[in-house]
């Protein structure tokens, strides 16, 4: 019975890193349809947003199973609560993956990022990938130092996410209203993506020290 209880919480988490490659993959190929104005791949993305669905499904349903029959406590309590919210933080992003799809989608054949823009949405769609391929390596290896370290590594989606509004505020912007639009509406997205990435990764150290990662001293230990 409690070797099956142990495969039950390990099948859990296995979900989890699931969820997060699927999503780091939606991602990156959301960013190369709106880059490329690729019709298919944005499809594709949208589509296979179901998958992600099913998985969050099927883990909630069972660690609700596995508090009901095993009434969990301390740490493995704590396993499955949290399990809970990560599996929603990856849900999000999943749409929002499907949202820089349907921008790719809205203004196909056009590219809805202009020339001057692309390399900044090029590292964002790229530096949100890392941020949750981190994510998922840190629900395995439950370190708290590389969970920690994702916040820092997600100051710089910050600094690019202003460059956009700088570069929108420029009198030199010639690109429309609607383009604005589109490129906010993107920035935002990669934005939300990282930051439920680090979101996920908090989680994590909340799971391993018990503590939220906001509380623990500067050195990460509790």
């Amino acid at each position: 019975m409690r070797a099956a209880y142990h495969e039950e919480l390990e099948s859990i988490g296995d979900s989890l890193v699931d969820m997060a490659n699927l999503v780091t993959s939606a991602m990156g190929r959301a960013t190369s349809a709106l880059l490329d104005a690729d019709l298919q791949l944005a499809e594709s993305v949208i589509a296979g947003g179901d998958t992600v669905d099913d998985l969050q499904r099927d883990m909630e349903n069972r660690a609700v199973a596995v508090l009901a029959r095993q009434q969990p406590v301390a740490r493995d309590l704590r396993l499955v609560v949290t399990s809970l919210r990560m599996s929603a933080d990856l849900e999000r992003c999943g749409v929002l993956a499907q949202h820089v799809a349907k921008v790719a989608r809205r203004r196909f054949p056009d590219q809805a990022v202009p020339r001057d823009l692309r390399r900044t949405i090029l590292e964002m769609g790229q530096l949100a990938q890392r941020l949750m391929a981190q994510a998922a390596e840190v629900i395995v290896t439950r370190d708290v130092e590389s969970a920690l370290q994702l916040e820092k590594d997600d100051d710089r989606m910050d600094e690019l996410h202003r460059m956009i509004f700088h570069h929108l505020l420029d009198e030199k912007w010639h690109h429309g209203v609607e383009t604005a639009v589109d490129v906010t509406l993107v920035g935002r997205y990669y934005e939300r993506f990282a930051d439920h990435a680090v979101s996920v990764a908090k989680r994590v150290v909340y799971l391993v020290t018990g503590e939220h990662a906001d509380g623990l001293p500067a050195d990460g230990c509790a």
